[in-house]
């Protein structure tokens, strides 16, 4: 199930990235061509880089969220549990040993 969800993840993360070159390659092709003016093209590859950095940051959180939400029905042990149970383990096993 994981290697499904990491698949899908992957190519959505693909997609983006080759719709990311393809914009920027046709703004080079417009400055080129002389439709953009160097500055508006610079301007238009601006605005499509951030445009695509908050889209790639609300897909991470998206993935996260996907992931713990998973994690949860899987009934999974996160790491940060694990850490808690091994902590509480060896203040018990202290505390037996020392009443003993």
């Amino acid at each position: 199930m994981f290697d499904l969800i990491k698949k899908t993840m992957l190519t959505g993360i693909g997609l983006a990235l080759k719709t990311k070159d393809e914009v920027e390659n046709l703004a080079e092709d417009l400055i080129k061509q002389g439709k953009l003016s160097e500055t508006e093209g610079k301007k238009f590859l601006e605005e499509i880089k951030g445009k695509y950095e908050d889209s790639q940051k609300k897909l991470e959180q998206r993935v996260e969220k996907t992931v713990k939400k998973l994690i949860k029905k899987a009934d999974l042990v996160t790491a940060d549990e694990l850490k808690g149970l091994k902590k509480e383990i060896r203040e018990l096993k202290k505390a037996v040993s020392e009443k003993a």
